[in-house]
């Protein structure tokens, strides 16, 4: 794929994600030939291996548990021209009128305003809970954890290496801005530390749920979109079920459809969707 005759659109930081859900049309695809079939899904197989072999792109495919929609894809590049041609040739790879836009979402890789800095972290853990003195060996090496463990969050947010985990769950959300609870009528330090314990329970999830959040204000109609990757669907289940009772979600969480799907190997899936 050449998009060299074009400007590229490449954010200073980070990664643009999409989320792509088609319905299959079983009636047209069963007007074709077994040999304009195996083309179909050849001509798929090839576009997959391109994408993948893309520099800094990464590209999940998953069949949707619901006939909300039949395939998924979650498409992450940097330059914004590169998933705009990926995401046409997508929609078209089996053919004019075999797959058809269910839902689409468009977001960004972010860090987070809210995280922890290094001067916080010094006064309030290694000073106030641990009782640790600034200057000592001890505090330095806690300091230098600290900054470590930093690092690799913040390089995970902004430009993601997700694994085969088989489940994949997404849905977008927004903060609620009008009336009592808006959100942004909050000073920041007030909504700094209604995170903090919003993060401490999706900590406990560690090692069974990988969850990332990218960023839509100005994107699409939400201002998040939420990407959990689980192997058992009642962590999927149980941590969004938490995230209800904690003071971030329950006053100011407003959420969009879930969709739930399987990553699954391309031969696997074909027959999967009945292709």
């Amino acid at each position: 794929m050449s998009t060299s005759e074009v400007t590229p659109l490449v954010p200073r930081e980070g990664w643009h994600v999409m989320h792509l859900f088609y319905h299959v049309d079983h009636a047209q695809w069963a007007l074709f030939s077994d040999e304009e079939q195996r083309q179909a899904k050849t001509r798929l197989t090839e576009l997959v291996q391109e994408i993948r072999s893309t520099p800094d792109t990464h590209l999940l495919i998953f069949s949707i548990a619901t006939p909300k929609a039949d395939l998924g894809f979650m498409l992450l590049t940097p330059d914004l021209q590169v998933a705009n041609a990926y995401e046409k040739q997508l929609s078209l790879s089996l053919g004019p009128e075999i797959l058809s836009p269910a839902y689409s979402y468009l977001s960004q890789t972010e860090g987070s305003e809210y995280t922890t800095t290094q001067e916080q972290y010094s006064a309030e853990t290694l000073v106030g809970e641990k009782g640790l003195t600034p200057g000592t060996p001890e505090f330095e090496a806690g300091v230098k954890e600290f900054d470590d463990r930093m690092a690799h969050y913040l390089k995970h947010r902004l430009y993601p290496v997700l694994p085969d985990w088989p489940l994949i769950c997404f849905y977008p959300m927004s903060k609620r801005r009008n009336g009592p609870d808006n959100w942004y009528s909050l000073d920041f330090e007030t909504r700094r530390k209604l995170m903090a314990g919003h993060a401490r329970v999706g900590r406990t999830y560690s090692g069974r749920i990988l969850q990332l959040i990218t960023g839509s204000t100005g994107l699409d109609e939400f201002e998040w979109g939420v990407t959990l990757l689980a192997k058992d669907s009642i962590d999927i289940k149980a941590i969004v079920h938490e995230m209800r009772f904690d003071e971030v979600t329950a006053r100011y969480g407003e959420f969009g459809d879930f969709y739930i799907g399987m990553q699954l190997p391309l031969d696997v899936l074909f027959r999967r969707i009945c292709l």
